[in-house]
């Protein structure tokens, strides 16, 4: 069992940049991959980035790609995401997610566990 509490979201101006954070309960943080995911109003929710047990593996959504990264700390039990050169379309509430499969996947139901969110909001 994992428990996963977010952080770091907020209002921005378009441009800015903000710091997202998970915290993970648990011993076997190092074991799962972690995860980044967001659902704006009215959509899906939908891939952000994902990260491999030890890091050495991440993976990102085109439309994040060169703005955002991924990074885990396992001797905190904490996975990041740095979000730069934010845009108004990534207002949307991000959700860290933890699974236990290898790679680094990027569907929804391949992730076991979730938190429950934190809200960001880019907008002048």
């Amino acid at each position: 069992q994992v428990q996963l509490v977010e952080s770091g979201g907020g209002l921005v101006q378009p441009g800015g940049s903000l710091r997202l954070s998970c915290a993970a309960s648990g011993r076997t943080f190092s074991r799962y991959v972690m995860g980044w995911f967001r659902q704006a109003p009215g959509k899906e929710r939908e891939f952000v980035a994902a990260i491999s047990w030890s890091g050495s593996r991440t993976d990102y959504a085109d439309s994040v790609k060169g703005r955002f990264t991924v990074s885990r700390d396992n001797a905190k039990n904490t996975v990041y995401l740095q979000m730069n050169s934010l845009k108004p379309e990534d207002t949307a509430v991000y959700y860290c997610a933890a699974s236990r499969r290898f790679g680094v996947p990027d569907e929804y139901d391949e992730y076991d566990y979730w938190g429950q969110g934190t809200q960001v909001t880019v907008s002048s």
